[in-house]
């Protein structure tokens, strides 16, 4: 029986949602550094008579094999064309734009030049086939140059293939040697990229080798606009891009780049995410914060920034509007201590209604502190620079009782230990219950893939068969409920169990913490000798964080078997451990592409494991082994539990 697991949200501030979500989908760095080409208002094909350019459309190499293919096309085009200088312009892009048709999504253009021809006498039954054909040559003859948006509302059978044979021979001849070196499973995918580099080409004119990084970004976020599907495989084609040399050597190893890292922010991005009303406050803020930063890491200086910008200023404002001073009333600052003192979050109750409940501050003294610094390093910098800083000198408004943290690390530490005591005992049932998942969903692929499609699968009682997917990606396999028709997609499964193994049993042996385990390559695996016996000792080789330090640790036999399993996994007799480009988040820059241990592919691309992935996959294991609290809620792990319990495990058995 699988577990529900529960989570509370935790409400932002309303000034963060909106700037965050931009962040997250605008790198404002890399998009200065990459735009996308611009459109073209006049060309010479677009500037061509009627005559020239059905005479140019007719001629090789648009000219068909078939002969009832030819015919089709010419009586499209010519129709088009009769019906398109109809309309203002003096080019045929100008006319295609003063029709309405760019603004007609999927099918529906072909409505507009079929109620022209039939109120002109020249509509016929088939020019519901015939239009569309004269359209395409019209598109891959650079003639016009239809929108994003309305390019990916429809479907382009044959876009790809005619604009190989008219547009770029050469350039689609690369694309199809890439595609003909990948596996078999990846064809499919090769083709939805083809037509998506084809897509490009439709509405920004030239070759494959004048595609830009900004072409690709804009394509990427018009599929997202109008809901164009395809998960992985809308990017996948930014890869074969860069594999063929198109894009410059700068160019980021991943479009996710783009949409997925907001890059750093500046100092005056940081607070200008609350939209705090008294500018001189903003600006002391701004010049407050920049005095620090060669002191502060780049999360340390996010972190007083929220709480400067955000928890103090911006509340303060709230409380006491039009406020211009640091010298704050008795009453704005008691209210802004009782508010600060809780955290409202929004979660489900039992009866499923979503509610906001208030829950005590834990780091509340956390904060505190952080203004009273403001105010005491303002009070300490006037004395040196009083023209910069003296007009700001104010009482604080926090004591130095308020901030004392003796009880609160007493209780912390009380929670810390109340919590590695509940999860000390059940640990080797978690590692039991994920090995056992592991090594069950192995089976259950390798059976399936011993089976032809639409029978049986062995060793199942009869309940799954292998199941028919046409459309699915050919290396997943995939198996159906007999009873109930369910699909479940047993490669993923497979892939889930075992990492979700191997992430338990490497926290679990090294006690390291989860951003060192992602950093974790397989340049880390190393071995010493033994200057008395000439022993080879291996070792796992820690990258330096959150103590800035290197550390190695000794790899016990158990934990060998991990690491041989991990590199087993991703090697092939035919490539080593695939190099792959990993986001800090916290200090939001991409590392150059190295041999992680914990990557994955995704489409056709290999990613690094993030901290979100990490935690779904203790949650997904942790539900398997039905396990609760004291509470009966169930019980969660997070990844710096193995390493209280690595500390604890190794003070037990050496007292």
């Amino acid at each position: 029986m699988t577990s529900l697991v529960k989570h509370s949200t935790r409400k932002p501030l309303p000034a963060v949602t909106l700037v965050a979500a931009e962040q997250r989908l605008r790198n404002r760095q890399l998009r200065t550094e990459f735009p996308p080409r611009s459109a073209e208002k006049r060309w010479p094909h677009t500037a061509a008579t009627a005559e020239q350019v059905q005479q140019r459309l007719t001629a090789a190499p648009f000219a068909a094999a078939a002969n009832g293919t030819q015919a089709a096309r010419r009586r499209g085009a010519t129709k088009l064309l009769r019906w398109l200088s109809t309309f203002p312009g003096d080019t045929w892009q100008d006319r295609w734009l003063a029709s309405g048709a760019d603004e007609h999504p999927g099918a529906g253009w072909i409505e507009l030049p079929m109620k022209w021809l039939a109120a002109h006498g020249g509509a016929v039954s088939y020019d519901s086939t015939d239009l569309p054909s004269g359209l395409l040559m019209l598109i891959c003859g650079d003639v016009i140059r239809p929108g994003l948006p309305w390019m990916l509302t429809r479907t382009h059978r044959y876009l790809a293939s005619v604009m190989a044979q008219v547009r770029d021979p050469a350039g689609f001849a690369r694309l199809a040697e890439l595609a003909a070196a990948e596996p078999a499973s990846s064809q499919g995918d090769a083709k939805i990229a083809t037509t998506r580099i084809a897509t490009i080409l439709a509405c920004k004119g030239g070759t494959i080798t004048d595609i830009t990084v900004g072409d690709c970004v804009e394509l990427v976020e018009t599929m997202r606009r109008v809901h164009t599907r395809g998960g992985q495989k809308k990017v996948d084609f930014y890869l074969r891009l860069r594999a063929l040399g198109v894009l410059p050597g700068g160019a980021p190893h991943s479009i996710r780049a783009f949409g997925l890292a907001g890059g750093k922010l500046t100092i005056e991005q940081l607070v200008d995410r609350y939209r705090i009303q008294c500018r001189p406050i903003r600006d002391l803020l701004v010049d407050y914060l920049r005095e620090r930063q060669p002191s502060l890491d780049l999360v340390s200086l996010d972190a007083i920034s929220r709480t400067l910008a955000g928890l103090f200023w911006a509340r303060v404002e709230a409380l006491a509007p039009g406020i211009d001073s640091l010298r704050l009333p008795p009453a704005v600052v008691r209210a802004w201590k009782d508010e600060l003192s809780t955290v409202k979050r929004a979660t489900t109750n039992a009866a499923g209604d979503r509610i906001e409940v208030s829950t005590p501050r834990l780091n509340a003294k956390d904060e505190l502190m952080r203004v009273r610094a403001l105010y005491l390093d303002i009070a300490h910098w006037a004395v040196e620079d009083p023209a910069r800083w003296g007009p700001w000198v104010a009482p604080c408004p926090i004591s130095d009782d308020e901030v004392q943290k003796a009880k609160e690390r007493k209780h912390r530490k009380a929670r810390m230990d109340q919590r590695t005591r509940e999860r000390l005992p059940v640990l080797p049932v978690l590692v039991r219950t994920a090995n056992d998942r592991r090594l069950a969903a192995a089976r259950l692929l390798a059976a399936a893939q011993a089976t032809e499609r639409g029978e049986v699968i062995d060793s199942t009682d009869g309940t799954l068969r292998r199941a028919v997917a046409p459309k699915a990606i050919g290396r997943l396999v995939w198996a159906e409920d007999v009873i109930t028709g369910r699909r479940r997609n047993l490669s993923y499964e497979d892939e889930e169990a075992f990492w979700a193994f191997a992430t338990i049993e490497v926290l679990r042996l090294t006690g390291i913490r989860c951003e060192e385990l992602l950093e974790l390559s397989h340049h880390s695996i190393t071995e010493y000798q033994l200057p008395s016996t000439g022993e080879l000792v291996p070792l796992l080789q820690i990258a330096p964080s959150k103590t800035d330090t290197e550390r190695l640790l000794l790899v016990s036999p158990e934990l060998a078997d991990v690491l041989s399993a991990i590199v087993q996994r991703l090697r092939t007799p035919e490539r080593p451990v695939p190099l792959v480009v990993s986001h800090d988040i916290r200090e939001k820059i991409w590392h150059p592409p190295m041999p992680l241990l914990f990557q994955r592919g995704i489409g056709n691309e290999r990613r690094a494991f993030t901290p979100s992935a990490i935690r779904k996959l203790l949650i997904t294991a942790l539900a398997a082994t039905g396990l609760t609290d004291a509470t009966g809620n169930p019980l969660m792990f997070q990844a710096h539990d193995f390493r209280r319990i690595f500390v604890t495990d190794a003070i037990m058995n050496t007292s």
